[in-house]
């Protein structure tokens, strides 16, 4: 039996929207990977808006959420509920990437032709807002379908204004907030129930303790959506947020920062952390990402890894400086790289170094030979590859908009995993099969061997986490035609919602693929499971463990630098080293010299 519908009620449905495969169909699991700390922060800011009554004193205002990852999007039953429910309503497509944006604006679609008003916001809308002299077409067709389009960020009660627009039936065609970035300080705490926190593999949740970035790379869309600029939560804050999710067995959080180690506050962010783990037994672990000079900041990473920093992203991006200098990455130092890494490996965390494949310097044999350079000569423990991708919002999109040049009109491409430009020296094919050769040659059986013995030869390794991780990278890759990071566990594929345009499938088509793909999946999945435990337990009980030892887990001295191939694979790694011996000369020989 229906409720009788309340004109004096709102119903806000906050919906992060994932992507299509190559097939058309949602990227869905039964749990996904990464948590979305853009539905926790917009659901702390509509929560903050319910709490003081924004629409009204006599308004009951509801709120819904759902990450499209690891839940399916049912529209027509969103549509029959609110309708039943009646009062008003709006629905959010929230914090939505380029790749996303075809999939969001099949959703909302659907909720037009059903007469809901709807928003989409987030780094697609907000990066071409920023950087484009015009508002490409795929935003204007939303546009046309009567969505509001929200650019920038929803602090500072900016989304007061959507939501009393909602509620007065009047939403604007476009909320550009883009020129003036919010103070995050005192702002309410990104935060989720449990129920949805639980769909993720690990449990884990997600906080931005800062937003901003202030170097300069052309690839990055950060830069140009959240701004050079630096903003950062308090101690208070983050306090607020680990004792909240503390009350609902909640321990484990992805930092989502661009770069924590330029947090002019990591330190008594860190100490606070400290407090709350050593005095007050509050346990919690950290994933963070940090750049590749965060060691040379004193005490950094020993603080860290005493709070619950347990796994550290890595921007690494290249080992040649003319490719870092190409992407205007120049606060990477190549000669840095080992002793970054070594420290963190020192200290017990598991590191994970973004790496780029497609910058102009590249060929296929030269990617290929870097790639062999970092597993002899560097101790990442996880490497995740990416292509170079002109992002919409970044630099180097702009300039080829710019400049005419081709890019795929497919944006559900540009997830980082597809090709979508040309290469100046490879052709299509070679840039792609040098991208899956790279992920080939890390994740090799012997490769994965050399990471567990390294793991496994001091006291505070973890070998079995990393070689969990492992198995989640190359299965994703090799057998879920997906990047890691859009991952999960027991792909979920929905045979009606597939992609606005293409066919739906005949069930006496659909199913048995669907099921036949899984159980071979499954079948390939205990196949690896089997070889990397044999793995793992033949490393673990070798009887010469702690003995183990390479070249990458050797510190050297300044003059033994000579040995590495890091350096002498290019002009620019040469370059970087005589550099590298000008500055110890120089400090050698004291203020005299300099």
């Amino acid at each position: 039996m229906h409720s009788i519908p309340d004109s004096s009620r709102f119903s806000l449905v906050l919906i992060k929207p994932t992507h299509y495969d190559d097939d058309g169909y949602p990227i869905q699991w039964l749990r996904s990977v990464m948590p979305s700390n853009t539905l926790a922060c917009m659901y702390a800011l509509a929560d903050d808006a319910r709490e003081r009554k924004l629409l009204g004193h006599g308004v009951h205002f509801d709120i819904e959420t759902c990450d499209e990852t690891n839940q399916r999007v049912w529209p027509e039953r969103i549509i029959r509920d609110l309708k039943a429910k009646g009062g008003r309503s709006m629905i959010g497509l929230i914090g939505v990437q380029s790749n996303q944006y075809p999939r969001a604006l099949d959703l909302a679609r659907q909720f037009r032709a059903a007469g809901l008003p709807v928003a989409i916001g987030g780094f697609h809308v907000s990066g071409c807002i920023s950087m484009l002299p015009e508002m490409p077409a795929e935003l204007k067709e939303a546009q046309a379908m009567g969505v509001a389009l929200f650019a920038g960020e929803a602090e500072e009660r900016r989304l007061d204004e959507v939501l009393l627009d909602a509620w007065n039936g009047a939403m604007k065609p476009l909320y550009n907030f883009m020129d003036t970035l919010p103070s995050l300080e005192g702002a309410p705490q990104p935060f989720l129930p449990r129920k949805h926190i639980e769909r993720t593999a690990g449990t884990y949740t997600s906080v931005d303790l800062g937003r901003g970035c202030p170097y300069q790379c052309s690839f990055c869309t950060i830069i140009n959506v959240q701004g050079h600029k630096s903003r950062f939560r308090t101690p208070d804050d983050l306090e607020k947020i680990i004792r909240e999710n503390a009350k609902q067995g909640i321990d484990r959080f992805f930092v989502t920062d661009d770069n924590f180690a330029r947090n002019h506050d990591w330190e008594v962010l860190l100490d606070r952390i400290i407090e709350l783990r050593e005095k007050e037994g509050i346990h919690c672990g950290f994933t963070i990402q940090v750049d590749t000079l965060c060691h040379k900041i004193p005490h950094f990473i020993e603080k860290a890894t005493r709070a619950g920093v347990r796994r550290v992203f890595i921007g690494l991006e290249n080992i040649n400086p003319e490719n870092l200098i190409a992407a205007k990455k120049r606060q990477n130092k190549i000669t840095e790289y080992r002793a970054m890494l070594q420290k963190w490996r020192t200290h017990g965390a598991i590191t994970y170094a973004g790496y780029i494949i497609g910058f102009p310097a590249d060929t296929k044999e030269s990617i290929l030979r870097d790639i062999e350079i970092i597993k002899r000569e560097l101790p990442i423990d996880i490497l995740e590859f990416f292509m170079l991708t002109p992002l919409p919002g970044s630099e180097d999109h702009q300039t080829m908009v710019r400049n005419a040049e081709w890019m795929d009109p497919d944006i559900n491409k540009y997830d980082t995993n597809h090709r979508v430009t040309h290469h100046p020296k490879m052709s299509d094919a070679e840039w792609e099969e040098a991208y899956r050769s790279a992920w080939s040659a890390f994740y090799s059986y012997e490769h994965i061997r050399t990471i567990v013995k390294r793991a496994a030869q001091i006291p505070n390794g973890r070998p079995k986490t990393i070689m969990r991780t492992i198995a989640w990278f190359r299965l994703m890759i090799e057998h879920e035609g997906v990047h890691p990071l859009e991952g999960g566990a027991l792909r979920m594929k929905h045979r009606r919602d597939r992609r606005w345009g293409l066919p739906v499938e005949s069930p006496l088509r659909f199913y048995p693929r669907y099921w036949s793909e899984t159980v071979v999946k499954a079948t390939k999945y205990l196949r690896f499971y089997l070889r990397t435990e044999a793995i793992l337990r033949g490393v673990m009980k070798a009887p010469e463990r702690y003995a183990y030892t390479d070249i990458a887990i050797t510190p050297l001295q300044e003059e033994e630098f000579e040995q590495l191939g890091l350096f002498h694979a290019t002009s620019g790694g040469e370059a970087a080293l005589a550099v590298h011996h000008r500055r110890i000369a120089i400090r050698s020989s004291g203020p005299s010299a300099a």
